[in-house]
């Protein structure tokens, strides 16, 4: 009796549906999700109404630019909504909401509508509308509050309802009803950069200390893009190698003194390194796609990083390492293209 073969035939070709980029947009917001309920969960409803109000500012943003332009609108990809959650992940808690609706602004109109809409910003917009309101809103960017504040569902963070261009009404009450002893409004980047004080990484991998509405839970961040890479609409080669550079510079300077440098752990766990790794640094636009370019685009930001934080005058700095190698992506691409096969050295 003929054995029966084991290998199935089929015709060809073999052709699979990509995805589409309003799917690809889809599966990122559903990976911010869990991000944008545990900054609910540690700073109320402030954290809930700048993520509305910088989503809202881009969405509208984005419809008028193309309505302007006499274009279909361009709101239903999602990548507008991406953009506004990204921005207000990275701004504090207690920013006040009219600068989240600059920053939402300044996100599309500079950062994405400017260079022609989705698929031809140079820069993360994200990040762009971060860096325009770092410049000039530079105390309300740096101006961080305590966590899990006992009337922080029922009650806003002083700050956020400040009117435009006056300074906010503070209460006793607000700074007083803190829910665990020995938090601080300073994030550990400042006790860091200006006390020589270094915050245990547990507490930074888990998500326990002051800062950004998102950047806070490394554990969760890492979940999320985990979820990413499974969806295939991740190249984790990218956080890798930001992370990868990170722990070299960090180590570098540790081993020379471990009283004055803060341990490669702290660097990497601490700030908005690892959002801005899985969330910013990869953006599929603006950054490269060759092998070899990817490892050295994340290699670069995360000594960037490092550098700044230590000897710059800002405590963070992981935005501007990641816009440098965003400018940076066109020159890595054109020395680490790879060689065509038979083609001659």
């Amino acid at each position: 009796m003929a054995i029966q073969p084991k290998i199935g035939i089929r015709t060809s070709p073999y052709i699979h549906k990509a995805p589409t980029v309003a799917e690809i947009m889809r599966n990122v917001v559903y990976a911010l999700l869990p991000l944008a309920a545990y900054a609910v969960y540690q700073f109320g409803i402030s954290a809930l109404v700048l993520m509305i109000i910088t989503v809202l500012s881009c969405i509208t943003t984005e419809h008028i630019f193309c309505k302007l332009a006499d274009k279909k609108t361009t709101i239903t990809d999602a990548s507008a909504i991406i953009t506004g959650l990204l921005l207000a992940m990275t701004l504090p808690p207690g920013f006040p909401l009219w600068m989240g609706a600059v920053a939402g602004f300044s996100a599309i109109a500079m950062g994405k509508t400017l260079f022609g809409g989705i698929g031809f910003n140079v820069f993360n917009p994200a990040l762009v509308g971060r860096a325009f309101v770092q410049a000039a809103f530079p105390v309300s960017i740096t101006t961080w509050t305590p966590t899990l504040a006992v009337d922080r569902f029922v009650q806003f963070i002083p700050s956020s309802l400040a009117l435009p261009f006056m300074k906010p009404v503070e209460t006793a009450e607000w700074t007083t009803q803190v829910a665990i002893d020995g938090f601080s409004g300073a994030t550990p980047l400042a006790l860091m950069k200006f006390q020589q004080i270094f915050t245990d990484s547990y507490d930074l991998f888990i998500g326990f200390s002051a800062g950004s509405t998102g950047e806070t839970s490394s554990l969760l961040i890492l979940i999320c893009g985990a979820y990413l890479v499974f969806k295939k609409m991740l190249d984790w080669r990218i956080p890798a190698a930001v992370i990868l550079g990170t722990v070299i510079a960090a180590e570098c300077f540790y081993l020379l003194d471990a009283t004055k440098y803060p341990s490669p752990a702290f660097m990497v766990f601490s700030g908005g390194l690892m959002f801005a790794a899985v969330f910013m640094a990869s953006d599929m636009v603006a950054s490269p796609v060759t092998p070899v370019g990817i490892f050295v685009f994340g290699v670069l930001v995360g000594f960037l990083t490092v550098i700044i934080r230590l000897f710059g005058g800002l405590t963070e700095a992981v935005m501007y390492a990641i816009l440098f190698g965003n400018a940076a992506t066109p020159l890595i691409e054109s020395y680490t293209q790879p060689h065509i096969y038979g083609r001659n050295k």
